[in-house]
């Protein structure tokens, strides 16, 4: 087997996550007759099918799907060891990608990513928001953001944000006036119930905690929805109940179009923290996003 060439890696990596050969030579302002060549000749070096091509997709065979799983993680440290080289102590420059839950780019990441990018000018931020978990060294992220219960063991993590947080269950006033307010999680099941569905298919529930004693109660009511927007819109049209983090609800709680209920049913947990891998080599962007999360919380 012929010793394939490096950029021959990273031209095939390109072009089956852009999934076709045009988008990829747009994104890196190259040929898409280069690309395939590239493709072609490391196929050729490795003596294997890496994508499968017709008139209207590209796609990697399993080894060319293997293949991938393998060089995203390497080409992404080479090119944060590329912007480490690049970077001087006055001044970090790169890319720092993260991906967190819709929460957080919600509601508590945007003033930290927008005073982070003032304090830090030569860095650029991609945010990937997705409520599943990744495994967010082989998707490619230099780190993510989620709950304690969902950090690996082998992670280390920094707090950001709200140190504690709650979820709320609310309902529009004219929606209680007609059909009562529950007293008891157990008072749910005569009501409509909003529902939130992540992407992944499975339907949140809702936690209920008091005392010791605990609820899980499934949503059945008039909606499910991807989109907490819907399902706030929904609510304060006096559809039904609705549930989730305590931020999400904030505006329409200050308006009076959503009231809270079983407030007392409703326990503060931990809040978010960033996580990365406690083995790799952190790029100069995350190092840089660390040192400023760790000074904003000390002033």
């Amino acid at each position: 087997m012929t010793s394939p060439n490096l950029d021959d890696f990273a031209q095939f990596a390109a072009v089956a996550e852009a999934g076709g050969f045009r988008a990829a030579a747009q994104a890196r302002n190259l040929s898409a007759s280069s690309l395939s060549e590239a493709v072609r000749r490391l196929e050729g070096d490795l003596g294997v099918r890496l994508l499968n091509r017709t008139t209207r997709s590209v796609t990697p065979t399993e080894a060319g799907r293997r293949l991938l799983d393998r060089l995203t993680p390497v080409l992404a440290e080479l090119a944060h060891a590329a912007d480490d080289l690049v970077a001087d102590s006055d001044r970090v420059s790169g890319t720092l990608r993260l991906n967190v839950p819709s929460i957080v780019a919600w509601h508590i990441l945007p003033p930290i990513t927008a005073q982070f990018l003032t304090a830090c000018p030569g860095i650029r931020m991609e945010v990937i928001a997705q409520d599943e978990l990744v495994d967010v060294l082989a998707a490619g992220f230099d780190a993510g953001i989620r709950y304690e219960e969902r950090i690996d063991r082998d992670m280390i993590a920094v707090p950001i944000g709200p140190r504690q947080q709650r979820f709320a269950c609310v309902a529009a006033p004219a929606y209680l006036d007609r059909h009562g307010t529950p007293r008891h999680p157990r008072d749910l099941a005569g009501h409509q119930r909003l529902g939130h569905r992540f992407a992944s298919g499975r339907l949140a529930a809702w936690d209920f905690e008091r005392g010791g004693r605990r609820y899980r109660i499934a949503p059945d009511g008039p909606l499910i929805a991807t989109s907490m927007q819907m399902e706030i819109a929904a609510a304060v049209a006096g559809l039904g109940i609705a549930a989730g983090f305590e931020e999400f609800f904030a505006a329409e709680l200050a308006r009076g179009t959503l009231v809270e209920i079983l407030s007392d049913w409703m326990e503060p947990f931990p809040g978010p923290s960033l996580y990365y891998h406690s083995r790799r080599l952190m790029p100069a962007p995350l190092r840089a996003f660390i040192d400023f999360i760790r000074t904003r919380d000390a002033g």
